[in-house]
């Protein structure tokens, strides 16, 4: 985990560029550039407002239907953060074959970059969050916490893409799955609903799903207001630096054969 560190930080200006390079382009040529990164939260939150609101017509018996719509955008925006890594990370060593023979550029910048640059959006969803709170005047001290949070789940989304980019290539239908795994993630994170709509019998599998707890961090210090269970903070700082030492230790060891399949 040391080395990882070492790493990101004696290369860090060549990270920072890179990352802000693959922004540019991944709104480049397009109309509207980067008011993108606005409406892209905002339209997932419409079809999440209209599904669970006027469709489905759940509520909370304790808050009004704009406090649940906030309730949804909270939940809604760390799986968007997690949901653009995955789709661009996990073929990110196998599209960047210019990169792996090149001595100058470590190759574990590679993933990592792509993780950076898919935040845009959660950025840009916690700032509109932070707004409807304020206009709601639902602003408490505990969202200070926020950039804390935001930072254990980059540690935690970097070892995870670090993983399974470097699974991929050498199991390409990986990035077939992509799809699927994010819709998964989908249905079993907490985004629509809370977790005392969860039955009892069920709540000990929300645990296995790594996005429960990051979800849950932030509705805690966001829309509730409080510090999250001791507990809970505790499994998710674990679980984030376990992932992270783990996914690099992976990345080390297959990186000397990916010359061999890229």
């Amino acid at each position: 985990m040391v080395k990882a560190f070492s790493l990101i930080w004696k290369y860090r200006h060549i990270l920072l560029t890179t990352t802000k390079n693959d922004i540019r382009a991944k709104y480049a040529g397009s109309v509207l550039g980067l008011v993108w990164a606005f409406l892209y939260p905002l339209l997932f939150l419409g079809v999440y407002t209209l599904v669970y609101v006027a469709i489905l017509k759940v509520n909370s018996s304790t808050m009004t239907t704009p406090e649940y719509i906030v309730l949804i955008f909270s939940g809604l925006v760390p799986f968007l953060g997690f949901a653009d890594a995955l789709g661009a990370g996990v073929g990110s060593v196998t599209s960047s074959s210019n990169l792996i023979k090149n001595t100058l550029f470590p190759i574990e910048l590679v993933p990592l970059k792509t993780v950076l640059a898919s935040t845009v959006t959660q950025v840009v969803g916690l700032i509109i969050l932070f707004l409807a709170l304020v206009v709601m005047r639902k602003v408490g001290m505990f969202i200070l916490l926020v950039p804390l949070i935001f930072l254990v789940q980059l540690i935690f989304t970097a070892g995870f893409i670090w993983f399974v980019s470097s699974v991929n290539v050498l199991v390409r239908d990986l990035s077939q799955m992509t799809s699927v795994l994010v819709i998964f993630f989908m249905m079993v994170s907490p985004i629509g609903y809370t977790a005392d709509m969860v039955p009892a019998g069920f709540r000990m599998l929300s645990y296995l799903n790594p996005l429960y707890s990051i979800i849950t961090m932030y509705r805690e210090v966001m829309v509730y207001n409080r510090l999250p269970p001791l507990s809970e903070t505790v499994f998710f700082v674990l679980m984030s630096f376990a992932t992270f030492a783990a996914g690099f230790f992976v990345f080390s060891k297959l990186k000397q054969v990916f010359a061999d399949y890229v």
